[in-house]
């Protein structure tokens, strides 16, 4: 196959068209993909927090044990 020499306004206008539909729906999926990154970066925060918070519990916990042991 030979490539075609001219392109016609036509045609030109069709591929605009469907790189800017090309585009749109990569955009799209780029902002999918922000708001699913974001709900997981959201939950594993709430994760660390949890954590974080449980560790210092049990610190104190175990702080207030050894206290407890040793008032004795």
């Amino acid at each position: 196959m030979t490539p075609r020499e001219k392109w016609t306004d036509d045609r030109l206008d069709d591929l605009n068209k469907k790189v800017d539909e090309g585009f749109v729906r990569v955009e799209d999926q780029v902002k999918d993909l922000r708001r699913e990154m974001n709900a997981r970066f959201d939950f594993l925060s709430q994760i660390l927090i949890g954590g974080a918070i449980a560790l210092i519990v049990a610190l104190i916990g175990l702080i207030a044990t050894l206290i407890g042991v040793n008032a004795f």
